[in-house]
């Protein structure tokens, strides 16, 4: 079947029971998979207030039997996040990993800005795709994972926060055609679109659903389950993706 990956994005976790247990009953779905997922990506903001609580309790809702591979998002912060959700020494540096799960290479981005709500991917991020990109032998297939997405989604709520300066990342694309797509998350809405000639593949939320624009007037759909994606990649560099809601 190729590698097989879970995607969850926007826990938003800040201490509440909701958070808490939504996250809890997407865990819970995931490790009862007959088949488990060969890694699970979670998609920035998994802390609603960057605080270390928060980051002590995604460690333990995201503790699982595959690889668990985190990248932050705009609420994050990234001292704490590295102290409590990888164990690691503070930091305020960007939190870039590189990981090798089943014969495909995924590079989690840091495209937070601190203290800012729209993202970016800093020359030193780009710098660092490029090369683990290049170390690459050409043959290993290569997704790359950060929270902002690159292009408007017709909504003017995360269309006012997406990914600065697109155009670095697209120069990099460009040299790199081991890339099979990108992957993102903080729409909040599970969405498909291309960027620079790959697949955009936007992972949905599990603290709460964007009602788009002709949906109605009411952003927040609170009611709505969480969700979360599986992407199948396929030897021959095919993504395959599917989307759940948890009940």
């Amino acid at each position: 079947m190729g590698t097989l990956l879970a995607q969850i994005s926007d826990l938003h976790l800040d201490g509440s029971e909701r958070a808490t247990q939504r996250a809890l009953r997407v865990m819970d779905h995931l490790r009862a998979l007959p088949r488990p997922v060969d890694a699970l990506l979670v998609t920035g903001d998994i802390a609603d207030h960057g605080d270390p609580a928060e980051y002590e309790e995604a460690a333990r809702l995201l503790a699982a039997p595959f690889p668990v591979l985190p990248c932050p998002g705009n609420h994050d912060e990234r001292v704490a996040y590295r102290k409590g959700l990888l164990a690691e020494p503070a930091s305020d540096g960007p939190v870039n990993r590189a990981h090798h799960i089943a014969g495909t290479a995924i590079l989690m981005c840091d495209s937070s800005i601190p203290g800012r709500d729209e993202g970016l991917l800093d020359a030193e991020t780009l710098d660092w795709i490029a090369g683990t990109l290049d170390g690459l032998p050409r043959e290993t297939p290569a997704l790359i994972a950060f929270h902002h997405p690159p292009v408007g989604l017709h909504h003017p709520l995360p269309d006012r926060y997406l990914l600065g300066q697109p155009a670095g990342l697209a120069t990099v694309l460009a040299s790199h055609p081991q890339v099979t797509a990108v992957l993102t998350g903080h729409a909040h809405t599970a969405a498909a679109s291309m960027f620079a000639g790959r697949p955009l593949v936007v992972g949905p939320a599990v603290t709460w659903t964007l009602r788009l624009p002709w949906e109605g007037d009411r952003p927040a759909d609170r009611e709505q389950p969480p969700a979360l994606a599986f992407h199948v990649l396929d030897d021959d560099g095919r993504l395959t993706t599917h989307y759940r809601v948890v009940i």
